[in-house]
């Protein structure tokens, strides 16, 4: 019988568990890692205490996470699955949950979004939080909400119209994400003779603006946020070329009670063709 990410993690993470007990395992290092700790406190009892749920999401991703300046609310799919997690946890409605504001929002980058977990600022993050089996030694990942590619975008008047003429050409990338070796990957595994290099920053408005002013060659991220960016001046490097497939998933403390309940309730949203519509409403039908 097959095993869900979810059940898998149950059963062998006991043995992981006991093993990192005698000091066998060591958590995964750089900017990104946590300290892979487990929680015997009840984060569901805490968040019904205090009667909000703390989420972190984006704030410059239109579609998942976005600060709107003129309402000065966040909007997007993720924003509303954090309201689906909170009515879960809080045993309340979508719609009440919305109302009166059961969730709390913090903006999040990729250097301070597992830190924000381990230290219990956050509950949840919902974030275009991509998994992967290092992320996974040190948080816990509910089933992914969200499958999505890298794209690589240009301006139409750059002269770079082949994956190939990237080379020695700098690409914009956000910090601590997996945009980087998925690109490089690409370029192996398709054979391309071609050596570019990345240059990171905090978020992807400053990415954008750099590419339009001309100080990186080339805008790289997740394809359906990274439509947000483009115009009529604007064009995919090969677009035929499908690459650095990822599934985003909401994160938790590892080991935490809530963990289950956000797994539990993302996989129902999903089998009931809620997740479906929100991205239809936030992304389009071709998202």
């Amino acid at each position: 019988m097959s095993l869900s990410r979810r059940q898998f993690v149950k059963v062998f993470g006991l043995s992981a568990a006991a093993l990192g007990s005698m000091g066998v395992l060591a958590g995964c290092s750089g900017e990104d890692a946590g300290n892979g700790s487990t929680s015997s406190e009840s984060k569901v009892e805490a968040i019904k205490a205090r009667g909000k749920l703390n989420c972190g999401v984006k704030q410059d991703v239109v579609g998942y996470g976005y600060l709107n300046t003129e309402t000065g609310e966040y909007e997007g799919l993720e924003i509303d699955l954090c309201y689906q997690l909170a009515a879960a946890v809080l045993g309340t409605t979508y719609e009440e949950a919305k109302e009166q504001g059961l969730c709390e929002f913090t903006a999040v980058t990729p250097k301070t979004r597992g830190p924000l977990i381990d230290n219990d600022t956050l509950d949840v993050v919902v974030a275009t939080y991509t998994i992967t089996p290092e992320r996974e030694e040190d948080w816990d990942f509910s089933e992914p909400y969200r499958t999505d590619s890298v794209g690589i975008m240009v301006m139409k008047n750059s002269g770079i119209e082949s994956m190939a003429d990237l080379d020695g050409k700098t690409i914009g990338v956000s910090q601590g994400s997996t945009t980087k070796d998925a690109i490089l990957q690409m370029l192996e595994d398709e054979g391309i003779d071609a050596t570019p290099e990345f240059s990171e920053y905090a978020d992807y408005p400053t990415i954008n603006s750099a590419l339009e002013s001309g100080n990186i060659d080339a805008f790289a991220m997740d394809r359906s946020t990274l439509n947000t960016y483009m115009n009529d001046q604007k064009e995919y490097v090969e677009p035929d070329i499908k690459f650095g497939t990822q599934e985003y998933g909401v994160a938790t403390k590892k080991g935490s009670d809530l963990s289950d309940v956000v797994d539990e309730t993302v996989t129902e949203l999903i089998g009931n063709g809620w997740m479906d519509e929100e991205i239809t409403t936030w992304l389009g039908e071709s998202a």
